[in-house]
């Protein structure tokens, strides 16, 4: 009989893991895998971090990181240090003793799951895998995914989890801008396929993350991700309907929220505003809506909030609207319309999803001369959802104070002087709040 090839040593492995020993892989270098590389490199594990996108290898290998929330100080001495390095060459992964999956989980045409990044990224590791890897995925999605999704593919090689190869899921829960909270000091869910697999992947996350939470199933894990972001977008929809509501009522939703929230217990405060972006949010209530219903059980309440957060950019339009007929005379036909703020959160150049961007497309439609201004992003990238906007300049901060018949402050960026915009500009709507915090009042400031 052939000899059979020897079964991974998980005692040996999980050790070597601990003691940061073992080579680590990050597939996908975005806002989730470039963070998580920096950590683990940071923590002295030797890590390769993979893309398919080349431009950004190379300017990663440069020492120029593109996302600018992580400074670039993080970066250079790692790679100086060869603690990481950066690769677009997919059979580097070979080497890796554990390989972590950080790809987009997108909506396709029809708001149902694309899992197609996760199944591409699959099959780019099975043609390299290896006995006694460890595979996790960290992007957010559908409970069931790694078992029924990714284990098919890896285990196409003949190679068996458990056995040859170990899978395990480990929802990220990065805060791009969050001050408090990293990537080493967020509490770090982890699942494993089988008990061996959980053994190494808290081994794992253990050698640099500060807490490791162990969870009774791949689908747990899945589904407390989803819980947490479907959490947040139900409450951001009621904070904006509430919005809608006590202004019908002629009170100040901002106000109404601070005073709720000085009860110690029994509350959290949700804020208002243009509707929220990012890559979760409007992402993720649709993952377990689809999900639900592929079960027979309707999720009335997320797909309700949904559908509140995505029309909160047409309510704050029409509050534009309304305010120009009744000062102006006439509507947003024609009007200059200066939409401030892009990124999809304050101070964070990420625009994927970014009310700022509806709100742009929406006035175009409705007729509006619009220009944009974001200190962190001087120029609109391709994106999927609006190709007219790709390319699209913003205007120098000389050029927005003055000639434009309204601002509409759709981000709350930091170092933005709103005192000066306000004084130079005769209707300014601020969906942030920010304006109130600031002290800044008058007839021609209101909230939307």
């Amino acid at each position: 009989m052939p000899r059979q090839p020897e079964q991974p040593c998980v005692a040996a492995l999980a050790q070597s893991y601990a003691e940061r020993r073992a080579k680590l892989a990050v597939v996908g270098l975005g806002h989730v895998g470039l963070p998580l590389a920096l950590a683990a490199a940071g923590a002295g594990l030797s890590t390769l971090g993979f893309d398919v996108d080349v431009a950004k290898i190379e300017a990663l290998a440069s020492g120029q990181n593109p996302l600018g929330h992580v400074s670039s100080t993080l970066l250079r001495p790692l790679l100086a240090e060869g603690r990481l390095r950066v690769s677009a060459d997919a059979a580097s992964l070979a080497e890796a003793d554990a390989i972590l999956l950080c790809v987009p989980t997108p909506l396709d045409a029809q708001r149902q799951p694309d899992l197609s990044c996760i199944e591409t990224a699959a099959r780019t590791v099975a043609r390299h895998l290896r006995r006694g890897q460890l595979i996790v995925l960290e992007s957010t999605t559908w409970p069931g995914t790694t078992r029924r999704v990714l284990m098919p593919i890896l285990e196409a090689t003949s190679l068996a989890c458990g056995r040859d190869f170990f899978l395990a899921y480990s929802p990220e829960r990065e805060d791009p801008g969050n001050a408090q909270f990293g990537t080493a000091t967020i509490p770090k869910l982890v699942a494993g396929a089988d008990p061996d697999s959980l053994r190494l992947a808290l081994a794992l996350y253990g050698a640099f993350v500060q807490r490791v939470v162990p969870v009774a199933s791949l689908e747990t894990a899945e589904a407390a991700k989803l819980a947490e972001n479907v959490f947040r977008a139900v409450n951001i929809a009621l904070a904006n309907e509430l919005k809608l509501c006590f202004g019908a009522m002629g009170l100040d939703v901002w106000e109404v929220i601070e005073a709720a929230a000085t009860k110690p217990f029994g509350y959290t405060p949700f804020w208002p505003g243009p509707g929220p972006g990012g890559h979760c949010i409007p992402v993720d209530p649709h993952y377990l809506a689809w999900a639900a219903r592929t079960h027979s059980v309707p999720a009335r309440l997320v797909e309700l909030a949904a559908e509140v957060n995505a029309t909160a950019p047409l309510h704050v339009v029409q509050r534009l609207a309304q305010a120009l007929l009744e000062r102006r005379g006439a509507g947003l036909a024609g009007r200059r319309v200066l939409v401030l703020g892009l990124g999809y959160k304050r101070n964070i150049a990420d625009i994927r999803d970014s009310p700022g961007l509806a709100l742009l497309a929406l006035l175009e439609a409705r007729g509006a001369v619009v220009g944009f201004h974001d200190p962190l992003v001087p120029e609109i990238p391709a994106l999927a959802g609006h190709p007219r906007l790709a390319g699209r300049r913003g205007v120098e901060w000389s050029q927005a104070l003055g000639g434009w018949d309204a601002a509409l402050i759709a981000t709350d960026h930091d170092g933005v002087d709103y005192a000066t915009l306000a004084a130079h500009t005769p209707l300014v709507v601020d969906t942030r709040n920010v304006c109130a915090r600031l002290g800044l009042a008058g007839a021609h400031i209101l909230k939307a």
